[in-house]
């Protein structure tokens, strides 16, 4: 869990006599749903995944804790939380088998937040690896899963 950094990060400071960050309503509506869960683990002791790989994937109940602060207009570290989140098997152990929210006791959905964090993480290493070398990758979209490939070189010239 503290892999994650669980917590507000910040790269600009407060401004003096400045409490609060404050977040318009439809931001705040971003993290219902996430803050709620009290890390009970119900879903990650049900998933399979979690089973598997409990020391390399982070299960469900972290993730969609990482996801709560991807989401957070608040916090300023997002391209670094998703760029962490794609290393190895971290996030994308997920199965979509949906145990963690059928077993979740207060009724919030990890499934669907898992989905939209890998949607994020997929589409961040996109951005990231075909901005870097623009000429030579090209990313593909294969039924929800974004890979990197090499673009096929022209040889008609």
């Amino acid at each position: 869990y503290k892999s994650i950094d669980p917590f507000l990060k910040r790269k600009t400071p407060k401004e003096p006599g400045q409490n609060e960050y404050y977040q318009s309503e439809e931001d705040r509506k971003k993290i219902d749903g996430l803050y709620e869960c009290v890390l009970c683990a119900c879903c990650s002791t049900s998933c399979p995944s979690y089973w598997w790989h409990p020391d390399k994937y982070l299960g469900p109940a972290v993730l969609m804790q990482a996801y709560r602060w991807v989401v957070d207009s608040r916090d300023e570290y997002t391209e670094e939380r998703l760029e962490q989140l794609q290393e190895d098997i971290k996030l994308y152990d997920c199965q979509n088998i949906g145990m963690c929210s059928v077993t979740c006791p207060k009724g919030l959905d990890p499934r669907a937040h898992l989905q939209d964090l890998i949607r994020m993480v997929q589409e961040y290493s996109c951005l990231l690896y075909t901005s870097d070398a623009a000429d030579d990758l090209l990313c593909v979209d294969l039924g929800g899963r974004r890979i990197i490939k090499k673009k096929k070189q022209d040889n008609s010239s």
